[in-house]
């Protein structure tokens, strides 16, 4: 008995030439539309380029713009202010005001230094100091961290000095944005 699907099925596998003839012909296709396949290629490469632009350029640039600068001087200004005046007096309430505008990453930080240095100080020494910005300037902007320059004027009185002692001290305030609000994150005395 002869099976005659054998022949059938070797007429239907291509064959070296037919696979060549095949892959010709599609090359002559791609050729002869070489200008639809380019400017396909190129509108394609064009969108993902201005998409490029869009994400990593246009909007970092809208999220840091000139309201956002004031926004975050402002916040780093008034949290210099905040971390640099306390008065024996008020120490408790002058603290938690400063608190209130850090990190938790710097909070920790902070509280270790309020309670072994300042606060012990300022109570015993009756020590009051008053902070002034008296000029500041964002050094590095991004859409959730800054690096503000800050300047400022400090008065100091304590018991033994009565008179004030005036000092000017400028600072790097690094600022992330944590839930909307620009809040210090670290603070470095230059």
């Amino acid at each position: 008995m002869v099976d005659s699907a054998a022949p059938a099925e070797a007429a239907q596998r291509p064959t070296p030439a037919r696979r060549t003839r095949a892959i010709a012909r599609w090359t002559r296709r791609c050729l002869a539309r070489w200008r639809p396949i380019l400017l396909t290629l190129l509108l394609i490469a064009t969108l993902g380029n201005a998409a490029r632009i869009f994400y990593f350029d246009y909007r970092p640039d809208v999220q840091t713009d000139r309201a956002a600068e004031q926004q975050v001087i402002r916040a780093a200004s008034d949290g210099a202010v905040a971390l640099l005046s306390y008065s024996p007096e008020t120490l408790e309430r002058d603290f938690a005001n400063a608190k209130s505008r850090l990190t938790e990453d710097y909070l920790a930080y902070y509280q270790r230094f309020v309670d072994q240095v300042v606060g012990p100080s300022a109570q015993r020494g009756q020590v009051t100091t008053m902070a002034t910005v008296v000029k500041a300037a964002v050094s590095e902007m991004h859409p959730n961290s800054a690096a503000v320059l800050v300047f400022i004027k400090q008065k100091t009185t304590s018991k033994a000095k009565p008179e004030p002692v005036v000092t000017s001290s400028s600072l790097k305030v690094e600022m992330a944005k944590v839930k909307g609000s620009w809040l210090i994150d670290k603070f470095d005395v230059l």
